[in-house]
Protein backbone atom coordinates (compact mmCIF):
# COMPACT_ATOMS: atom_id res chain seq x y z
CA UNK A 1 0.00 0.00 0.00
CA UNK A 2 2.79 2.37 0.90
CA UNK A 3 4.47 1.49 -2.38
CA UNK A 4 1.25 2.33 -4.26
CA UNK A 5 0.96 5.74 -2.56
CA UNK A 6 4.65 6.33 -3.22
CA UNK A 7 4.18 5.48 -6.91
CA UNK A 8 1.18 7.77 -7.24
CA UNK A 9 3.09 10.58 -5.54
CA UNK A 10 6.02 10.16 -7.93
CA UNK A 11 3.67 10.20 -10.98
CA UNK A 12 1.77 13.26 -9.70
CA UNK A 13 5.02 15.09 -9.00
CA UNK A 14 6.32 14.28 -12.45
CA UNK A 15 3.12 15.55 -14.15
CA UNK A 16 3.16 18.73 -12.07
CA UNK A 17 6.79 19.41 -12.95
CA UNK A 18 6.11 18.77 -16.61
CA UNK A 19 3.14 21.18 -16.55
CA UNK A 20 5.19 23.90 -14.88
CA UNK A 21 8.07 23.53 -17.30
CA UNK A 22 5.87 23.35 -20.46
CA UNK A 23 6.85 26.22 -22.77
CA UNK A 24 4.12 28.74 -23.31
CA UNK A 25 3.27 30.16 -26.73
CA UNK A 26 2.84 33.92 -26.72
CA UNK A 27 1.20 35.91 -29.50
CA UNK A 28 3.24 38.48 -31.39
CA UNK A 29 2.92 42.02 -29.99
CA UNK A 30 0.40 44.19 -31.81
CA UNK A 31 2.07 47.12 -33.44
CA UNK A 32 0.49 50.45 -32.59
CA UNK A 33 0.23 53.08 -35.26
CA UNK A 34 2.24 56.05 -34.11
CA UNK A 35 1.03 59.63 -34.44
CA UNK A 36 2.46 61.33 -37.51
CA UNK A 37 5.26 63.84 -37.09
CA UNK A 38 5.09 67.55 -37.84
CA UNK A 39 5.56 68.18 -41.56
CA UNK A 40 6.13 71.30 -43.63
CA UNK A 41 4.83 71.84 -47.13
CA UNK A 42 3.97 74.16 -49.99
CA UNK A 43 0.66 74.67 -51.80
CA UNK A 44 -0.85 76.58 -54.68
CA UNK A 45 -3.96 76.71 -56.79
CA UNK A 46 -6.70 78.69 -58.50
CA UNK A 47 -9.18 81.15 -56.94
CA UNK A 48 -12.66 81.94 -58.21
CA UNK A 49 -13.59 85.07 -56.25
CA UNK A 50 -16.70 87.25 -56.08
CA UNK A 51 -18.53 89.63 -53.77
CA UNK A 52 -21.38 88.36 -51.61
CA UNK A 53 -23.78 90.83 -53.25
CA UNK A 54 -23.40 89.01 -56.58
CA UNK A 55 -25.15 85.86 -57.72
CA UNK A 56 -23.09 82.67 -57.76
CA UNK A 57 -22.43 82.40 -61.48
CA UNK A 58 -19.42 81.87 -63.70
CA UNK A 59 -19.68 85.33 -65.28
CA UNK A 60 -19.26 87.01 -61.87
CA UNK A 61 -16.14 85.07 -60.88
CA UNK A 62 -12.73 86.70 -61.04
CA UNK A 63 -10.08 84.06 -61.62
CA UNK A 64 -6.86 84.45 -59.63
CA UNK A 65 -4.48 82.26 -57.67
CA UNK A 66 -3.14 81.50 -54.21
CA UNK A 67 0.32 80.22 -53.27
CA UNK A 68 2.28 79.76 -50.07
CA UNK A 69 3.52 77.42 -47.37
CA UNK A 70 2.04 75.48 -44.46
CA UNK A 71 2.95 73.34 -41.47
CA UNK A 72 0.82 70.32 -40.54
CA UNK A 73 0.83 69.61 -36.79
CA UNK A 74 -0.85 66.32 -35.74
CA UNK A 75 -2.80 66.48 -32.47
CA UNK A 76 -3.85 62.82 -32.53
CA UNK A 77 -4.30 60.02 -35.05
CA UNK A 78 -7.41 61.71 -36.43
CA UNK A 79 -6.88 65.43 -35.77
CA UNK A 80 -4.32 67.96 -36.97
CA UNK A 81 -3.97 71.72 -37.07
CA UNK A 82 -2.56 73.40 -40.18
CA UNK A 83 -1.45 77.06 -40.14
CA UNK A 84 -0.74 78.51 -43.60
CA UNK A 85 0.70 81.70 -45.09
CA UNK A 86 -0.63 82.52 -48.58
CA UNK A 87 -0.49 85.19 -51.23
CA UNK A 88 -4.18 85.37 -52.02
CA UNK A 89 -5.92 87.09 -54.98
CA UNK A 90 -9.54 88.04 -54.24
CA UNK A 91 -11.96 90.57 -55.74
CA UNK A 92 -14.73 90.16 -58.30
CA UNK A 93 -15.79 90.53 -61.88
CA UNK A 94 -18.82 92.77 -62.01
CA UNK A 95 -21.71 91.66 -64.18
CA UNK A 96 -21.33 93.09 -67.66
CA UNK A 97 -23.47 96.23 -67.86
CA UNK A 98 -25.16 97.18 -71.09
CA UNK A 99 -26.90 100.47 -71.89
CA UNK A 100 -28.49 101.50 -75.15
CA UNK A 101 -29.85 104.88 -76.27
CA UNK A 102 -31.60 105.62 -79.58
CA UNK A 103 -31.94 109.16 -80.91
CA UNK A 104 -33.61 109.43 -84.29
CA UNK A 105 -31.85 107.02 -86.64
CA UNK A 106 -28.76 106.66 -84.40
CA UNK A 107 -28.36 103.99 -81.71
CA UNK A 108 -25.51 104.11 -79.19
CA UNK A 109 -24.81 100.92 -77.24
CA UNK A 110 -22.31 100.86 -74.35
CA UNK A 111 -20.95 97.62 -72.86
CA UNK A 112 -18.82 97.89 -69.70
CA UNK A 113 -16.87 94.95 -68.23
CA UNK A 114 -15.06 95.66 -64.96
CA UNK A 115 -12.84 93.57 -62.67
CA UNK A 116 -11.76 94.40 -59.12
CA UNK A 117 -8.45 92.95 -57.93
CA UNK A 118 -7.78 92.76 -54.17
CA UNK A 119 -4.49 91.15 -53.18
CA UNK A 120 -3.98 89.89 -49.62
CA UNK A 121 -1.51 88.04 -47.45
CA UNK A 122 -3.75 85.43 -45.80
CA UNK A 123 -3.13 83.25 -42.75
CA UNK A 124 -5.64 80.37 -42.58
CA UNK A 125 -5.68 78.29 -39.39
CA UNK A 126 -7.39 75.01 -40.28
CA UNK A 127 -8.44 72.20 -37.97
CA UNK A 128 -8.35 68.97 -39.99
CA UNK A 129 -10.15 65.71 -39.17
CA UNK A 130 -9.21 62.51 -40.99
CA UNK A 131 -12.15 60.45 -42.20
CA UNK A 132 -9.66 57.91 -43.62
CA UNK A 133 -5.86 57.75 -43.80
CA UNK A 134 -5.89 59.84 -47.00
CA UNK A 135 -9.13 61.84 -46.86
CA UNK A 136 -9.84 64.77 -44.49
CA UNK A 137 -12.27 67.60 -43.88
CA UNK A 138 -11.23 70.97 -42.46
CA UNK A 139 -12.60 74.18 -41.03
CA UNK A 140 -11.19 77.28 -39.40
CA UNK A 141 -10.65 81.06 -39.51
CA UNK A 142 -8.61 82.99 -42.07
CA UNK A 143 -6.92 86.32 -41.26
CA UNK A 144 -5.91 88.53 -44.20
CA UNK A 145 -4.02 91.80 -44.70
CA UNK A 146 -4.58 93.93 -47.81
CA UNK A 147 -1.48 94.55 -49.93
CA UNK A 148 -2.93 96.43 -52.90
CA UNK A 149 -5.73 96.44 -55.43
CA UNK A 150 -6.77 97.56 -58.88
CA UNK A 151 -9.87 98.40 -60.88
CA UNK A 152 -9.55 97.16 -64.44
CA UNK A 153 -12.13 97.35 -67.17
CA UNK A 154 -13.06 97.71 -70.77
CA UNK A 155 -15.78 99.90 -72.30
CA UNK A 156 -17.08 99.31 -75.81
CA UNK A 157 -19.27 101.90 -77.53
CA UNK A 158 -21.06 100.88 -80.71
CA UNK A 159 -22.78 103.56 -82.78
CA UNK A 160 -25.22 102.56 -85.51
CA UNK A 161 -26.73 105.02 -88.00
CA UNK A 162 -28.70 103.35 -90.76
CA UNK A 163 -26.40 100.68 -92.25
CA UNK A 164 -23.20 102.27 -90.89
CA UNK A 165 -21.70 100.97 -87.62
CA UNK A 166 -18.62 102.15 -85.75
CA UNK A 167 -17.10 100.59 -82.64
CA UNK A 168 -14.73 102.16 -80.12
CA UNK A 169 -13.13 100.23 -77.28
CA UNK A 170 -11.40 101.85 -74.30
CA UNK A 171 -9.47 100.03 -71.58
CA UNK A 172 -8.61 101.44 -68.18
CA UNK A 173 -6.69 100.39 -65.09
CA UNK A 174 -6.32 102.28 -61.84
CA UNK A 175 -5.18 101.49 -58.31
CA UNK A 176 -7.85 101.33 -55.65
CA UNK A 177 -7.78 103.91 -52.88
CA UNK A 178 -6.50 101.85 -49.93
CA UNK A 179 -8.03 104.34 -47.50
CA UNK A 180 -11.46 103.22 -48.72
CA UNK A 181 -10.79 99.56 -47.94
CA UNK A 182 -10.27 97.82 -44.61
CA UNK A 183 -6.70 96.67 -44.15
CA UNK A 184 -7.71 93.51 -42.27
CA UNK A 185 -10.18 90.89 -43.40
CA UNK A 186 -11.44 87.95 -41.33
CA UNK A 187 -13.04 84.94 -42.99
CA UNK A 188 -14.24 81.44 -42.20
CA UNK A 189 -13.11 78.51 -44.34
CA UNK A 190 -14.54 75.04 -44.93
CA UNK A 191 -12.90 72.43 -47.13
CA UNK A 192 -11.78 68.90 -47.83
CA UNK A 193 -8.72 67.19 -49.20
CA UNK A 194 -7.23 63.93 -50.39
CA UNK A 195 -3.60 62.73 -50.46
CA UNK A 196 -2.71 60.49 -53.40
CA UNK A 197 0.64 59.68 -51.78
CA UNK A 198 2.31 60.54 -48.47
CA UNK A 199 3.50 63.77 -50.09
CA UNK A 200 1.11 64.90 -52.83
CA UNK A 201 -2.53 65.86 -52.29
CA UNK A 202 -5.43 67.93 -53.61
CA UNK A 203 -7.48 70.43 -51.61
CA UNK A 204 -10.77 72.29 -52.20
CA UNK A 205 -11.89 75.13 -49.91
CA UNK A 206 -14.59 77.79 -49.67
CA UNK A 207 -13.89 80.95 -47.65
CA UNK A 208 -16.52 83.56 -46.79
CA UNK A 209 -15.55 86.85 -45.16
CA UNK A 210 -17.06 87.84 -41.84
CA UNK A 211 -15.94 91.47 -42.17
CA UNK A 212 -16.86 94.12 -44.76
CA UNK A 213 -14.43 95.14 -47.48
CA UNK A 214 -15.16 98.87 -47.33
CA UNK A 215 -13.84 101.17 -44.64
CA UNK A 216 -17.14 102.50 -43.33
CA UNK A 217 -15.77 104.61 -40.52
CA UNK A 218 -17.52 107.97 -40.28
CA UNK A 219 -20.28 106.90 -42.69
CA UNK A 220 -23.95 106.91 -41.74
CA UNK A 221 -25.44 103.47 -41.19
CA UNK A 222 -27.83 103.70 -44.16
CA UNK A 223 -24.95 104.61 -46.49
CA UNK A 224 -22.50 101.91 -45.43
CA UNK A 225 -21.17 99.45 -47.99
CA UNK A 226 -21.59 95.99 -46.44
CA UNK A 227 -20.04 93.98 -49.30
CA UNK A 228 -17.84 91.02 -48.29
CA UNK A 229 -15.36 88.74 -50.06
CA UNK A 230 -15.96 85.10 -50.90
CA UNK A 231 -13.77 82.66 -52.80
CA UNK A 232 -13.62 79.05 -54.01
CA UNK A 233 -10.12 77.57 -54.01
CA UNK A 234 -8.81 74.42 -55.70
CA UNK A 235 -5.16 73.42 -55.61
CA UNK A 236 -2.36 71.01 -54.80
CA UNK A 237 -0.44 70.42 -51.55
CA UNK A 238 3.03 68.95 -51.24
CA UNK A 239 4.44 67.77 -47.90
CA UNK A 240 8.20 67.45 -47.48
Amino acid sequence: MKKSFLGLAIVAGTLTFAQETKPTVTSAPIEKKEKESVRFGIKGGANAAAFDSQQLSVKNQKIGFNAGAFVNIPLSKKLAIQPEVLYNQLGARSAVSVSEVTTGSTTVKMVNDEKVYLNYISVPLMLQMKATDNFYIEAGPEFSYLLDGKDKGESTITTTTGDATTTQTTSYSQSVNKDDIKKFNIGLGLGLGYYFTKNLGINARYVNSLTHIANNSGIAEENKNNTTNRVFQLGLNYKF
